[in-house]
């Protein structure tokens, strides 16, 4: 059973930050079904739970540029507070917490949601990989390539005029 968990849904839900993909306190208790505020309720009664690599408090900074390139985040603009950013371990362990079947339904969605994630940055590198060795070999052909091209124009150029002969022309064909 699923609860209607949407995975399109969380996937759009996991922002960059940090170098980390992560997912913030709002997003996640919109998926587990239950308020934000509740939501880290749980985490301060657990907070053994979730170190620093599970989850982290976002500067005042980084909520004004979340909240400015991310529409769904507009919720946030007046909040107060600063929001959480919960690794896909925190993720996790939030379902342990929270002790739902709609959390650990949830909590299996997000783990997917990561592992896709994974999978389309790896595919994104080997593409770049292979796009530089490409154009590592293309600057190489490039050179003999315009060789190439500059033979066959000194090919193509207009022969030399016929040279005049030296000497004496006798007017005469008969050549006495």
């Amino acid at each position: 059973m699923d609860h209607g968990i949407e995975p399109t849904a969380v996937d759009r839900r996991i922002l960059r930050i940090r170098g980390q993909n992560v997912m913030l306190d709002a997003d996640l208790a919109r998926i587990y079904r239950i308020p934000t505020f509740r939501l880290n309720e749980a985490v301060k009664r657990n907070r053994e739970r979730f170190p620093g690599d599970f989850m982290f408090r976002l500067t005042k900074e980084e909520k004004t540029a979340l909240v400015a390139n991310h529409g769904h985040l507009q919720r946030l603009k007046f909040s107060p507070n600063l929001p959480a950013a919960f690794t896909e371990h925190g993720a996790v362990m939030l379902a342990s917490v929270l002790k739902s079947p709609i959390a650990v339904a949830a909590s299996i969605q997000i783990v997917r949601a990561f592992n896709r994630m994974r999978r389309m940055v790896a595919a994104h590198k080997e593409l770049a990989d292979k796009l530089s060795e490409l154009e590592g070999k293309v600057r190489t052909h490039d050179v003999q390539i315009r060789a190439l091209f500059a033979a066959i124009r000194g090919f193509l150029e207009s022969p030399p005029e016929p040279r005049r002969r030296i000497g004496f022309k006798s007017a005469d064909p008969g050549g006495s």
